[in-house]
């Protein structure tokens, strides 16, 4: 691989739109009333589930304590279901209703459709140098440790 010469200006500007597009693609679903932690919550118990509220805390990077709180939010909406955990029975395992999927899969419909309508009014040929830099987004992703599976499952997961 050739060395190349990383501009720290560069560098800022990648991580500031980067930073930009998630915040404006995670607000971009306001029919849901769920927050953006919500619905990463959410999609992860869709994606791994079930799972227990540390579980989700150590794939979200929230503490447990906000975690419990967006789970009570959730369950309270009908979208997740709550189950004995079979190992330890002070704790709960939790799993994604057929609501809570229905609401996914609206919310991944949403923000797919702003993208590409986003897309769609670029100049052409930004559209397609953006379309080819997608397995080098996804090789840099991976380098942040975003598993592989996961991207392949974008689709099908919350973002």
């Amino acid at each position: 691989m050739s060395e190349i010469e990383l501009d720290a200006d560069a560098i800022t500007r990648l991580r500031t739109v980067i930073c930009q597009l998630s915040r404006r693609l995670n607000v971009s679903t306001p029919t849901t009333g769920l927050s953006p932690s919500a619905i990463s919550v959410l999609g992860s118990i869709a994606a791994r589930g079930p799972l227990g509220v540390g579980e989700i805390a150590d794939l979200e990077g929230l503490n447990a304590t906000m975690v419990s709180r967006i789970v009570g939010k959730l369950d309270a909406a009908g979208l997740i279901d709550r189950a004995p955990d079979p190992h330890d029975r002070r704790a709960a395992l939790l799993k994604v209703t057929t609501s809570g999927r229905r609401v996914l899969v609206r919310i991944r419909s949403e923000r797919t459709r702003a993208l590409i309508e986003a897309i769609e009014r670029l100049e052409p040929a930004e559209a397609e140098m953006l379309m080819d830099a997608l397995p080098t987004l996804e090789s840099l992703a991976a380098e942040f440790g975003v598993p592989a599976g996961l991207l392949a499952r974008a689709g099908t997961g919350a973002s």
